[in-house]
């Protein structure tokens, strides 16, 4: 058996024994199930944050102190102008007041509740309202002069009803539509990045078990540092695949049950390379990036000699990883800028700006070269990670023989 098929033989041993060491136990249970902690969390905070917005959406109200015919004129055009929103951007309701004698205080005295929030109240006449506000950019406030010039004008021109009557069709869409691309890439982006975060993250974690109870050094006793460091990249990367392949198989069952209007919405983010090429490329961005950051991260947690150095090498980590996060979405938001040519060629950010492309052009050969870029940084990444690796495990056995040593001299100084 020549060398290379012995390092091979001893890198999927140690991949299957990482491999079956966590996949093997009850608490990868829990760690395959994290994401319905992650959901069960964001849904309630969501839930929340929506009860407190429609709380405060309940309590808000524009006020219009007129009567008679000019309050009448008021509130149709009000009607008219309101049917043009949709969802937030609905203005507050509308309350018509009669004037009392003193207009003025009436209208500060309805600004002023404070059961309710009252952006803007108008009073006057149509021709030369005025509108009090608490904030000169109120929205609010720009919506009653609107409602106020339009009804001005309906009243001069003597219009009490809709002057066309339009017909509606209807047209599906061919494609995705560039909303809908940009949404898309932003969650593959996103979705890449949890991921990543996850599961890559990972391999410094390893590290703290096997350095505290000596697995490391018997396994450097045994066969090549390199074995040992490929085998275990491989074994996590066997973990995060069968996480992947869990949850993809969950949302794919789950799609089956989503009602029709939800899945024409689904549809309508569909990304512009196609779904198919769309799965196949984001696998191959997450190997990319997995091994990329997987084998740069290993090879750093083997500089650390105790479980709190490793804890503290999680947190320049997650900085990184975060600053990719945000290189690659402003690729996206911002795709003809210079910063998404930078996000792009950056070994790193790479894998997940080229997502994000995925979702926006149908253009296939730029993921090509960038897969092949990414390779070229891979392989570098690997060979960087490994002597990392042995440099580490290597100090920390050497530390350990050399203070043996020293021990054993001294006990035979005293020795009688």
């Amino acid at each position: 058996m020549n060398a290379l098929s012995r390092m091979a033989r001893d890198t999927m041993t140690i991949a299957r024994r990482d491999f079956m060491a966590i996949v093997a136990t009850p608490t990868f249970l829990i760690f395959l199930l994290a994401p319905l902690i992650f959901i069960g969390f964001g849904m309630v905070g969501g839930m929340g944050g929506r009860m407190v917005g429609k709380n405060a959406d309940s309590k808000e109200r524009i006020y219009a102190v007129l009567d008679g015919s000019t309050a009448r004129q008021f509130a149709a055009t009000e009607k008219n102008l309101r049917d043009l929103f949709r969802g937030d951007s609905t203005p507050p309701d509308l309350i018509l007041v009669k004037p009392q004698n003193h207009v003025e205080q009436q209208a500060r005295a309805l600004l002023a509740q404070q059961d309710r929030d009252v952006p803007a109240v108008l009073y006057g006449t149509l021709e030369r309202p005025i509108i009090l506000r608490h904030d000169e950019n109120s929205g609010s406030a720009a919506y009653l002069a609107e409602v106020a010039e339009r009804a001005a004008r309906d009243r001069a021109a003597g219009i009490d009803r809709p002057l066309s009557t339009p017909h509606f069709v209807d047209v599906k869409r061919a494609g995705s539509s560039i909303g809908g691309t940009s949404a898309t890439g932003v969650f593959a982006v996103t979705l890449l990045f949890v991921l990543t975060l996850m599961l890559s993250g990972q391999t410094v974690g390893t590290m703290a078990e096997e350095r505290s109870n000596k697995v490391i050094e018997i396994l450097a006793a045994s066969v090549r540092l390199e074995s040992v460091f490929l085998g275990k990249l491989i074994g996590m990367f066997g973990v995060a695949m069968l996480f992947i392949a869990f949850w993809g198989g969950l949302a794919g069952l789950m799609l089956l049950f989503v009602p029709a209007d939800a899945f024409a919405k689904i549809q309508e983010m569909r990304p512009a390379i196609g779904l198919p090429a769309f799965g196949i490329l984001f696998l191959a961005y997450f190997t990319m990036a997995y091994l990329l950051l997987g084998s740069v991260f290993l090879g750093i947690g083997a500089q650390a000699s105790t479980p709190r150095e490793i804890q503290m090498l999680s947190l320049p980590i997650t900085i990184f990883q975060m600053a990719m996060l945000g290189l690659a979405s402003a690729s996206v938001a911002l795709p003809d800028a210079p910063i998404s040519l930078i996000a792009r060629i950056f070994p790193f950010s790479s894998p997940f700006a080229m997502m994000g492309q995925a979702a926006r052009s149908a253009t296939l050969w730029p993921h090509l070269v960038a897969i092949g870029w990414q390779l070229l940084w891979v392989a570098a990444s690997i060979s960087i990670g490994a002597r990392l690796f042995r440099m580490g495990v290597l100090k920390s056995a050497g530390a350990k023989r050399r203070w043996r040593r020293k021990r054993d001299r001294e006990v035979a100084a005293t020795a009688p």
